[in-house]
Parts: C-alpha cells; structure tokens; sequence
C-alpha cells in the first residue's frame, strides 16, 4: 500500500448524523421539469430543526444532493400535483401557483420522509438490499409543526425479492446499514 501524502494533517472521518423518517419543514432549492414524462423534479433541503441544511452538508461532505422527489403533473395524478401545490401556497403567505415551475425555488413546504428498500444496480451495493428515505407525503409547513402527519412504516421489496437479495448481502463483507442516498445531477 502507498503512503499517503500529508497523512498526519488529513481529519478523521467524524460521527455523521442521518437524518431519520419523520416530519420536516423543507424548502425547495431546485425544480426540473420534464415535459417528457410530464413531472416536476423537486430538489430540496430541509429548512429549521436539527438537521437543517442537511443535504447542503450532505452535498459538501459526499459531493452528491440527496434530496430530491418527483411530483407528476400527467392527468392520471393531477389531484395529488393539486395537493402539492396547494400545500406551498398555504406554506407559503402571499405565493400563487403561475404554472411558472421556477417560481417554486425558495418556497417552504412539509414533507414526511419514509424507509424504502430498494436494490441498486451499480455500485458497490449492487444486488443487495439497501434501505433509503423518501418522501411519503407533502403537507404544510403548519401541519408538520403541529406533528399533524404519520410515518407509515418501512416500505419493503416483496417478500421473494427480499429473500434472494438477503441471501445475496449475507455472503458479502458489506456490514454497513447506513442510509444509502441516491445522487442526483442537481445544479444550483
């Protein structure tokens, strides 16, 4: 093994604190919408509390954003994009919805955030089972406040999946159960 140049100055790697499925004022740092799948990228960061500017911090010390969600605009799902931006206008005094996506930067908006297992196909992790937060649901802001939301609890692969992909992480060395965050090619 190579000696690695200026050892003695690099900073030990510290306890990082995950963020944990619950209820967060976010604001909304970026939106991209893709007309081709007709719905709106929505990149946030959570906005006051105990992990404020986490995926800010996220981003500066892994050099990738892991806080995004899609809101889909199609016919089929326009109640539920209705109840998103409804959600912002109350969240945020003053805001009208223009159907100006960009308009949306800045705005406050509640979200509660779930366990998801998921496999990744690339990586170091490809194969096995992995878990990660997303987000369950959009509120107000005041509705989050409040604690007027619910976690539902970890959303599983199916049972079969789930049995293959475990066989698959018991014969690997990997043994970290942190939350996997997936990149995203956001730009501020």
């Amino acid at each position: 093994m190579r000696k690695y140049p200026g050892w003695e100055n690099v900073e030990e790697n510290g306890n990082f604190n995950s963020i944990r499925p619950g209820g967060y004022v976010a604001f909304i740092k970026n939106i991209q919408d893709d007309t081709d799948k007709e719905c709106l990228k929505i990149s946030y960061d959570i906005a006051e509390g105990e992990f404020k500017n986490y995926y800010m911090e996220l981003y500066k010390s892994q050099n990738f954003w892991g806080g995004a969600f899609y809101r889909s605009y199609k016919e089929s799902a326009i109640s539920f994009f209705k109840g998103f931006i409804t959600a912002v206008e109350k969240s945020n005094p003053g805001y009208k919805w223009d159907w100006n996506e960009q308009g949306l930067k800045g705005k406050r908006i509640g979200i509660v955030l779930q366990e998801e297992e998921y496999v990744p196909q690339q990586g170091k992790h490809a194969g096995k089972v992995r878990v990660r937060l997303i987000v369950q649901e959009v509120h107000t802001i005041e509705k989050i406040r409040k604690g007027e939301y619910t976690v539902k609890e970890k959303k599983l692969l199916s049972q079969t999946q789930s049995q293959t992909q475990n066989t698959e992480s018991q014969n690997s060395f990997d043994t970290d159960n942190s939350f996997d965050i997936m990149e995203d090619d956001i730009q501020f």
